[in-house]
């Protein structure tokens, strides 16, 4: 493997074309030895057989995504949103990776109410953390983009994300530091650093910001040098907090999807050590 890509993790959603094992092989043929996996091609393929194939494969599970989706109001809603997260814990240590990326979730149908929803996030946290911690997982609650507050997670920068981490031991809940989510936000240096103080930066992800949105905004991230962020500066302001661990590339972008697998994956490795690392 090359040095270069040492610290490179490829983010299934990014060549979501790939079945597990395409994946699997391509990353071998390239040299890549850290993937973060999704629960629903997980699930479909089976988490058992997919500990087993990432193993034979030599690769390192960075992160399982998602949890989360902790903001409805209905009791029974809430409950069965627990269940599944303590399933999501179960899945991550079954995979081998200590951290389990949340995504929050929005406002409840018809409700206005940003701090309720936080609230219950914190709830849920209480009682996951401690599950998590028994079997060697971490929580990393994921700040998005403000554009998403509404629909799918109500913590929209690190400095929410860290309010509610440190509540909680930080080898319980920290957080995940995603450029595509907090480069437009000046005050984000300095809550890496806090993250940092602390123990709590769980994942670094990267992805560009390129414009115009496509219809529905979901799909927008696009691959390392095509948009507005320099990947180096945030890579440096995670290291001076104390991150050395794996950085992982995460793109949901309908064009990439359209290719072929393996071609996506070779562009984004060599665009992380032309932009990222040399």
């Amino acid at each position: 493997m090359s040095t270069d890509l040492e610290r490179f993790s490829i983010n299934q959603m990014t060549v979501k074309q790939l079945s597990l094992p395409e994946l699997a092989d391509a990353c071998a043929e390239l040299g890549v030895r850290n993937v973060g996996l999704w629960r629903e091609p997980v699930q479909s393929y089976g988490v058992e057989a997919t500990a087993k194939l990432v193993r034979d494969a030599g690769l390192t599970v960075t992160t399982l995504c998602r949890g989360g989706f902790f903001t409805a109001i209905e009791p029974d809603e809430r409950a069965r949103a627990l269940d599944d997260n303590r399933r999501a814990v179960d899945e991550a240590a079954t995979l081998g990776t200590d951290t389990l990326v949340l995504v929050s979730g929005g406002l409840p149908p018809g409700s206005k109410d940003l701090h309720g929803a936080r609230e219950r996030i914190a709830d849920a946290l209480a009682e996951l953390g401690p599950y998590a911690e028994e079997r060697g997982v971490r929580l990393a609650i994921e700040a998005l983009h403000p554009m998403y507050a509404s629909d799918r997670c109500v913590v929209s920068t690190l400095a929410q994300a860290l309010d509610l981490a440190e509540r909680f031991p930080a080898r319980q809940v920290g957080v995940a530091v995603d450029t595509y989510h907090i480069w437009w936000d000046d005050t984000a240096p300095q809550q890496i650093a806090r993250a940092g103080a602390s123990g709590r930066i769980h994942t670094f992800q990267l992805a560009d910001w390129t414009t115009p949105l496509p219809e529905g905004a979901l799909n927008g991230r696009g691959q390392i040098g095509d948009g507005a962020i320099e990947m180096r500066e945030w890579k440096g302001y995670v290291e001076a907090a104390g991150y050395a661990g794996p950085i992982e590339v995460e793109l949901f972008n309908e064009e990439l999807w359209a290719r072929d697998g393996r071609e996506v994956l070779a562009e984004t490795a060599a665009r992380f050590i032309e932009r990222v690392i040399q």
